[in-house]
């Protein structure tokens, strides 16, 4: 099972951990318990003929996606972006399927990404782009498409359990204020089930605290959620599903708990789900 974590702290600074045959997960500490809001520059100056203005769209990418240096899966690969990533959009090529991007390997600091991969609102106000990066119009293309179809592939095993969870994570008012994990899992070939434990803290004086979980997934599968603590199902996560945000959930504090992941319907042959679970100390904007 490929997964990514990033933790965010007060204190700065950063490990990461390998692991034979699969991605490395990555701990980011940033001076910050709360998410930073993504501000949009604003345009400067006149269009052009190049792609030199300024992005005014953010996206965000729905899975694992090539940055090519042209708009087709016939140009050279320049880097990969993970789920989640945050990129900020130049423009797009005549029918949609393809969007330029601000990417610093490059050429001339741009790359291109398929369109079924990213989310984004405003992608008709993106100007028309030739292969070269010549801008030739604006306007809202009727081809782009919905996700390419990708075949689908049985998870990698990690062998985590609830005696020993993928991640363990203790919250604190000096350490770890957000964290996201992304993992993948599949059914009933491959990785079924993943585990993610965290131990929440609360104000001098209060025996409970209150966590938001957010959830995004992709796939074929459907998702199912369980808390436990100390070997035993805990109510409160049945109705989290995917694309909730900041769903509250208050505990007591001095326990570990344990968000166990599975896929719900094991059916109609293989069932996948890739997921990004974010666990915050305060509302996640």
């Amino acid at each position: 099972m490929a997964f990514f974590i990033q933790t965010m702290l007060v204190t700065a600074c950063s490990m990461s951990l390998t692991r034979t045959g699969i991605l490395t997960p990555t701990i980011q500490m940033i001076t910050a318990t709360l998410p930073p809001t993504l501000t949009q520059r604003a345009p400067v100056g006149p269009a052009s003929t190049t792609t030199t203005a300024t992005p005014s769209v953010t996206g965000i990418t729905t899975t694992k996606v090539n940055v090519r240096s042209g708009p087709g899966t016939n140009y050279d690969t320049l880097g990969m972006l993970n789920p989640q990533d945050v990129v900020s959009l130049t423009g797009k090529n005549e029918t949609g399927t393809w969007l330029q991007i601000e990417y610093a390997s490059g050429k001339d600091g741009r790359g291109w990404v398929a369109a079924g991969y990213i989310q984004a609102t405003g992608m008709g106000d993106l100007p028309i782009l030739t292969e070269s990066g010549a801008i030739v119009g604006t306007g809202t293309p009727t081809g782009i498409p919905s996700r390419p179809t990708s075949i689908v592939v049985p998870a990698p095993l990690d062998n985590d359990s609830a005696q020993a969870p993928a991640v363990n994570i203790p919250f604190s008012p000096s350490t770890v204020g957000v964290f996201i994990y992304s993992s993948d899992i599949s059914a009933p070939e491959g990785d079924r089930e993943d585990w993610v434990q965290f131990s929440p803290y609360a104000s001098p004086g209060s025996s409970s605290a209150t966590v938001y979980l957010s959830l995004s997934c992709s796939g074929n599968g459907r998702l199912a959620v369980d808390l436990w603590q100390n070997g035993v199902p805990q109510p409160g996560l049945a109705d989290l599903g995917c694309d909730e945000t900041n769903q509250p959930l208050t505990l007591s504090i001095g326990q570990a708990y344990t968000i166990h992941l599975y896929v719900a319907d094991e059916s109609g042959g293989l069932q996948y789900v890739n997921y990004t679970l974010s666990i915050a100390a305060h509302p996640w904007e």
